[in-house]
């Protein structure tokens, strides 16, 4: 057994070393001019048109070969645009609260019951108009005692007076028959003061909402009766940032529209400016006001606002160009085959636009695409905008013609 396992053995050497030593007798005769492998290089040579590059001519890395790019090896192709003088419009948009011009809350001034009410929901009511009576049985009472207690007083002063005269009465007992009626006449006016806030009144000309009590109704002080709004005009509130401060005026026309009523638009006038800059929005508040006179506008309703504008011309931009960095904003210029990084200043902005007030002039061309790839000093190439060669058309191709019939 152990005789045959050392021939099988043997016989497998030996096929390994005669398998080696073919495939290295392959390699050398293969790598030999005229071999095989130089026969398939021949036929490769006389191909018609084939170059030293292999087939469709490579070119240079790079692209600087015929054919490439007016920008060199090196360019980045860009999209540009011509910064230029356009003119905008200089107004405000805003967002605005319409508020009454007067508006409280009709309400009393003590505890007492409801005996009347003089109004009707929603009706318009005068300056000065009865609104709710209130019991006043106890304070006619009590102005009929303050007045019974003066007209006593008043009648020992006026005795007193002549007694003083002939020196019968003391100066201090004159002075105290004096003090006491001054104090009756002074509870004379407090009852009649009571009693004219049983009579709730309307404090100014308005229109009152709905009526929040009824005839017999026990109210508090502070508790809510009605409601009441001048509409004549409606005051407008709205916030403007901070970089506008500069524009807002008093007597400033404005438009307000509301989407209640489509294609219309109410007209106004900047009435006042907030004395201070919200420091959480950096916004001041604004008011204007806006007549009403059919009453179409309500309290609380929201308004767009557009402030008066006017037209003026002012250096433009695609705002594709801007590169921000932090809280700074940059444009690259085009300079010959390089471009040039700019630090500018924004003003206003209109869609698609923002005006340059800083760091540019009319007629610098800007980059607005391909940005990202730039640097200080890259080498570019247009491919679009108003420095890009015009392509050569390509011609049409003819159809084949037709075969002849047979």
């Amino acid at each position: 057994m152990a005789d045959t396992r050392s021939i099988v053995t043997g016989v497998s050497i030996a096929l390994a070393l005669g398998c080696a030593g073919w495939a290295v007798y392959e390699s050398k005769h293969k790598a030999a001019p005229g071999g095989f492998g130089g026969a398939a290089t021949g036929q490769q040579q006389g191909r018609p048109g084939a170059g030293s590059a292999g087939a469709g001519g490579a070119r240079p890395a790079g692209g600087a070969g015929p054919g490439a790019g007016g920008g060199g090896g090196d360019s980045i192709p860009v999209l540009t645009a011509t910064a230029e003088n356009r003119q905008i419009d200089v107004g405000i948009e805003a967002i605005g609260t319409a508020n009454a011009n007067e508006s409280v809350n009709v309400t009393s001034k003590s505890t007492n019951m409801v005996t009347a009410i003089r109004f009707s929901d929603g009706e318009n009511v005068k300056d000065g108009q009865i609104l709710v009576e209130l019991d006043r049985a106890q304070t006619e009472a009590d102005l009929a005692a303050a007045n019974a207690a003066f007209a006593e007083s008043q009648s020992q002063f006026n005795r007193s007076r002549e007694l003083f005269n002939t020196q019968a009465l003391s100066k201090s007992q004159y002075e105290q028959l004096e003090a006491t009626m001054k104090s009756n006449q002074a509870r004379v006016d407090s009852a009649k003061a009571r009693l004219a806030d049983t009579y709730i009144r309307a404090p100014f000309a308005g229109r009152v909402g709905l009526r929040r009590v009824s005839l017999g109704t026990l109210i508090n002080p502070g508790a809510v009766i009605t409601t009441l709004d001048d509409t004549s005009a409606i005051k407008v509130d709205f916030a403007v940032p901070e970089l506008n401060v500069g524009e807002l005026r008093a007597g400033q026309a404005i438009v307000a529209r509301s989407s209640a009523y489509p294609g219309r638009s109410f007209g106004g006038k900047v009435a006042s400016v907030d004395s201070r800059v919200d420091p959480g929005s950096r916004a001041v508040t604004v008011r204007a006001l806006v007549p009403n006179r059919d009453g179409a506008l309500k309290p609380g309703m929201f308004l767009t606002v557009d402030l008066s504008k006017e037209r003026r011309s002012a250096l433009m931009v695609p705002e594709q160009a801007l590169v921000p960095e932090q809280a700074r904003q940059f444009i690259y210029v085009i300079k010959g085959q390089k471009v040039n990084k700019r630090e500018v200043k924004l003003g206003r902005r209109e869609p698609g636009f923002v005006e340059i007030t800083d760091g540019l002039r009319a007629g610098d061309h800007v980059v607005i695409e391909g940005t990202l790839k730039l640097r200080e000093g890259s080498l570019v190439r247009e491919l679009g905008g108003p420095l890009a060669a015009p392509e050569a058309p390509t011609p049409a191709r003819r159809p084949a013609a037709a075969p002849p019939p047979s």
